[in-house]
C-alpha cells in the first residue's frame, strides 16, 4: 500500500516486464481487475497441486506425481492482435451491444482461420460458435483464446523450444504470460 500511496495517481500500480509486453493489468491491482487477490488465492493452489510452472517453480520430486502444468495465459492479449481496440464482451447487459456481438463473431473468425500470429486454427462445430458468440460476458470466449495459448505453449514444448516458448530472461519472481 505504501508503494503505491507514493506513486501519482494513473501509475499507483507496478507493472512486471510481461505485463508491459502483453498490455495487461497489473499484477498488484486489487480492482478493476483484482489480479492481485486473485494471484493471491490461486498461486498457493497451483503449489500445493504439485504443478509445474516453467521458470518459476517444479515440484520436489515430479517423478513421483502426475505432471500438472500451469501457464500465465491473457485473453486480452490474443484479442487486441485481432480487434485492435474494439470490445467485445461486457458483464453490464446494458453494454452487451450488436457492435461488441460483431466483434466477438470476427474474433472467432478469425480464429478459425488462423489470422493470428501464433499460426493455429481453431476448429469448432456450428453450436460451440454459436455459443461462444451468444456469451456478452465473453468468459467462454476468453477461456478459448487462453486454450489456444496455451496449444501454441504445447506445440513449442513438442518441437523443443524451452520452458514451453517463455523467454530465456523470465524473472522468476515475476512470472511471464504465454506468447507476449
Amino acid at each position: 500500500m505504501n508503494f503505491c500511496a507514493a506513486r501519482p495517481v494513473g501509475g499507483k500500480f507496478a507493472h512486471r516486464a510481461t505485463d508491459l509486453a502483453a498490455g495487461s493489468s497489473s499484477s498488484m491491482k486489487w480492482v478493476n481487475p483484482p489480479v492481485a487477490y486473485m494471484m493471491h488465492a490461486g498461486i498457493p493452489l497451483l503449489l500445493q497441486s504439485g504443478a509445474h510452472l516453467p521458470g518459476l517453480f517444479t515440484p520436489q520430486h515430479p517423478e513421483t506425481q502426475v505432471m500438472k502444468l500451469a501457464l500465465e495465459g491473457y485473453p486480452g492479449l490474443l484479442a487486441r492482435e485481432i480487434l485492435g481496440s474494439r470490445s467485445y464482451k461486457a458483464d453490464d447487459k446494458a453494454k452487451q451491444t450488436p457492435e461488441r456481438l460483431i466483434a466477438r463473431k470476427d474474433l472467432i473468425t478469425a480464429l478459425e482461420q488462423g489470422r493470428t500470429r501464433l499460426d493455429l486454427r481453431l476448429k469448432l462445430s456450428n453450436a460451440q460458435r454459436d455459443a461462444l458468440a451468444d456469451d456478452a460476458t465473453g468468459d467462454t470466449l476468453d477461456a478459448v483464446l487462453c486454450l489456444m495459448q496455451a496449444a501454441w505453449a504445447s506445440q513449442h514444448h513438442a518441437s523443443g523450444a524451452a520452458m514451453y516458448g517463455l523467454p530465456p530472461h523470465l524473472d522468476a519472481l515475476e512470472g511471464w504470460i504465454v506468447t507476449a
